[in-house]
């Protein structure tokens, strides 16, 4: 005789998840699960130091950002740049993690970030393929890249209470809240120079981690719901978690651009 408790936990995942879409619905942007924009979260305990950036000890912490570590500058003049040079995106690896991804993902990843950073740059900077005066050079290295485990996610999904037990495994195994051990994990480490010169500007490094259980209490009822169903559909895709922080990353460099550049919002 079948325990009807076995599909007692992936009903209720699916109940929540359906409210969520419903809820979210009433979002006016594309998404049907609106924006969902804490579907990763910052964790500072995993920031990378893979020798990218040139002065690791000098990165602080910013209030503009949570989690983020960064340095600029003193006498930056951010108002001198009016354009954007994107160099090719480097990938740096766990040792032994290269045999499990392959290496055409992380091309579809590299090429997804610098569309996502291209598309927030735009409104606001020129985005150019050649170096020159008014032009400022970014360079990104993702480090420690690694997928969600989406077979272990779907097993935590569907054992009997084990919706329960994931939901708050982050806090207790020192991760974010609303993470588990298998979701995927993006570092980033972002350069800024002058392209005249090469003289390095500001550098920034941040770790972001998926958030299955995730919910943005913050942005109200609604934000809650998409997060929270953001978070658990990408929590059955491999690289979801990464393409979501690339879009944090490009979001929150465009913003800060455009603040010190004394540039209005895009609207």
């Amino acid at each position: 005789m079948t325990d009807r408790r076995f599909n007692r936990i992936p009903w209720i995942a699916g109940m929540a998840l359906t409210a969520a879409m419903c809820i979210g619905g009433c979002a006016t942007d594309s998404n049907p699960f609106g924006s969902g924009a804490s579907v990763t979260a910052s964790d500072p305990t995993r920031l990378t130091q893979s020798g990218f950036l040139s002065n690791y000890a000098r990165l602080k912490p910013v209030d503009w950002a949570e989690g983020i570590q960064c340095w600029r500058k003193p006498d930056l003049d951010a108002r001198k740049f009016d354009k954007m040079l994107i160099a090719r995106m480097q990938v740096s690896l766990k040792p032994g993690q290269q045999q499990g991804i392959d290496p055409t993902d992380l091309k579809t990843l590299t090429d997804y970030f610098h569309d996502s950073m291209t598309k927030a740059l735009k409104p606001r900077m020129k985005v150019v393929e050649k170096p020159g005066p008014g032009v400022l050079g970014l360079r990104i290295a993702l480090t420690n890249l690694v997928p969600t485990d989406v077979t272990r996610s779907v097993t935590g999904t569907v054992i009997p209470y084990a919706f329960v037990a994931e939901a708050g495994s982050g806090v207790a195994t020192g991760r974010p809240a609303g993470s588990t051990p298998y979701l995927g994990e993006t570092g980033m480490e972002m350069q800024f120079i002058d392209t005249t010169n090469g003289t390095i500007l500001a550098e920034c490094r941040d770790t972001e981690i998926g958030r299955k259980y995730a919910a943005d209490l913050d942005s109200g009822a609604t934000g809650a719901a998409q997060t929270w169903a953001n978070g658990y559909v990408n929590s059955f895709q491999s690289w979801s978690y990464a393409k979501n922080a690339f879009d944090k990353w490009s979001a929150l460099t465009a913003e800060r651009l455009a603040a010190l550049r004394g540039v209005a919002p895009s609207r």
